[in-house]
């Protein structure tokens, strides 16, 4: 295969530009590895031009250069249908679109449970989410809450932890990552709970989401009612959870431009890390370091709701093992997520032989990680709009670039040319903030916290309706627009929570349309 089987090398930072009280707070950092492939460093002349084109905005009369390339080369025409998000980079060769079709295959895969005459597709669960990637990221958009009490719910679950009574994790190289926060699977459930098994075990559990609803009055007078969630982990399968279980309801994140993020070098996203907030904005975002299984090292963690994972690859992976039930190389157990307190589960027949090694081998993953990394971003739209150009400015002006950073320009990467070199337009910071109380799910992972959550990219996010078929935002979806998403903010956002709240009518709507045509 030209590139899903090329090997990935590290290259350190040689320092981590961190806004950190201290010296020694900044060394902790001096070691994480860039994911990437073979990148060629910038020269001074690449790092002028960088810091030019990167610079923040200060003319809201007309659009920036290349500002409707949201991916740079990489991105791909707005279609008018659900397959927007489906597309391959805007500039893979010939070539590398039939390995991207490979890996659109295997994510779109229906697996079967052992042992089936079909080898190469068996192996699911015996406990699981969903039987295809493709089932939870739908048409690779986002996923949403239940609607109704028939809705299967196949695209969102709990995650599921407890916290380590002995307070430092059991691994003595993860204890040595700065403010780790020691947590332990749930003994009997596990990291994630499933509600679906195969035939013959019993599902996890079922769940169980109620809201309560409450109106938020703006300042011109308009109201917005917020749905307040509460999830329960109904019919428990094998026993009562642990005392002290933390549940984190999850939904489906869209898939697309995850090899540009994994592209922005590291020195970059840590450069924007202020967790002192020494510069007393109110804003005080923390990167998330992770154990890389892929490397074996700490990395800076940059997928999933909270950063939990480093690399496209190993978030795949941890999907296939967690939602499906699917070993690979990475996680190689042939019961997937089951527990060893879930004998049967652990006894059962699984699809790993000789051939494969694992139920889904190294050439599959690459496949899928070449297809997660190479999914295109849309172009925006209206960018010359007059409303969709004051609602930049009104983006600007309330401070949510602090969290949502425009652009960013990727590593060099020779062996990785769609995601090389590329000026691209996500909205995010890649690190945490804490977003308050109201949003928080009281679950740690690796350094975040219970109220914090990282950054999520804004790319496509006016797109949604159009490929999902909702405009369900947030973590746990429980945002019906954009607006209540806004309103969702607290914690480090509440400043400019509020300032939407106050703001006139024309400046509110002019942002909501801005955020429309991203």
């Amino acid at each position: 295969m030209p590139s899903a089987t090329k090997s990935l090398t590290l290259c350190f930072l040689a320092a981590a530009p961190l806004a950190l009280a201290d010296q020694a707070a900044r060394e902790d950092y001096a070691d994480l590895g860039d994911p990437h492939l073979n990148a060629v460093p910038r020269t001074k002349a690449e790092a002028t031009r960088i810091a030019t084109v990167t610079a923040t905005a200060t003319d809201f009369t007309i659009a920036q250069p290349f500002e409707e390339r949201l991916a740079g080369a990489a991105t791909v025409r707005v279609l008018p249908d659900a397959n927007a998000f489906s597309q391959p980079s805007g500039n893979i060769t010939f070539e590398d679109e039939l390995e991207f079709r490979l890996g659109n295959g295997l994510f779109r895969k229906l697996w079967v449970s052992s042992p089936s005459s079909t080898l190469a597709s068996d192996g699911l669960g015996p406990l699981f989410n969903a039987r295809s990637c493709q089932r939870c990221h739908i048409k690779d958009g986002r996923g949403h809450p239940p609607e109704n009490a028939e809705d299967n719910r196949v695209s969102m679950f709990l995650r599921v932890s407890i916290m380590d009574p002995d307070g430092v994790p059991d691994d003595a190289r993860i204890a040595e990552i700065a403010d780790y926060i020691a947590t332990l699977p749930d003994p009997t459930y596990g990291q994630q709970l499933q509600d679906f098994a195969v035939q013959g075990h019993a599902s996890e559990y079922a769940l169980g989401v109620t809201y309560e609803e409450e109106i938020v009055t703006l300042a011109d007078g308009t109201q917005a009612s917020l749905r307040h969630p509460t999830y329960t982990a109904e019919n428990l399968g094998y026993g009562p959870l642990a005392e002290g279980a933390m549940l984190s309801p999850r939904v489906a994140p869209q898939m697309i431009g995850l090899g540009l993020l994994e592209a922005i070098p590291a020195a970059d996203i840590l450069t924007n890390a202020d967790p002192e907030d020494l510069d007393n904005d109110g804003i005080s975002g923390r990167p998330n370091i992770v154990w890389s299984v892929e490397f074996d090292q700490p990395m800076l963690g940059r997928f999933g709701l909270k950063a939990g994972n480093p690399t496209v690859m190993q978030q795949s992976a941890e999907a296939f093992a967690g939602d499906i039930g699917i070993s690979n190389p990475l996680f190689p157990a042939g019961a997937g997520e089951c527990t060893v307190n879930q004998t049967h589960c652990q006894n059962a027949i699984h699809g790993d032989d000789d051939a494969r090694g694992t139920e889904i081998d190294a050439m599959g993953m690459d496949l899928v990680t070449f297809y997660s990394r190479n999914l295109g971003v849309p172009a925006r739209r209206d960018v010359d709009d007059s409303q969709v150009l004051r609602g930049k400015e009104v983006f600007y002006r309330t401070g949510c670039t602090a969290c949502h950073t425009p652009s960013f320009v990727t590593h060099r990467l020779e062996n990785q040319p769609e995601q090389s070199f590329q000026l691209i337009w996500p909205y995010t910071d890649m690190l945490l903030h804490d977003m308050g109380p109201a949003l928080a799910d009281n679950r740690p992972e690796a350094r975040a916290t219970g109220s914090e959550w990282r950054t999520p990219p804004l790319w496509g996010i006016g797109l949604t309706e159009q490929v999902s078929g909702h405009t369900y935002f947030l973590h746990d979806g429980r945002a019906r627009s954009l607006l209540e998403a806004v309103l969702w903010h607290g914690g480090e956002a509440q400043a400019q929570r509020d300032a939407v709240v106050n703001m006139p009518t024309a400046d509110r709507e002019a942002l909501l349309r801005f955020l429309e045509s991203l």
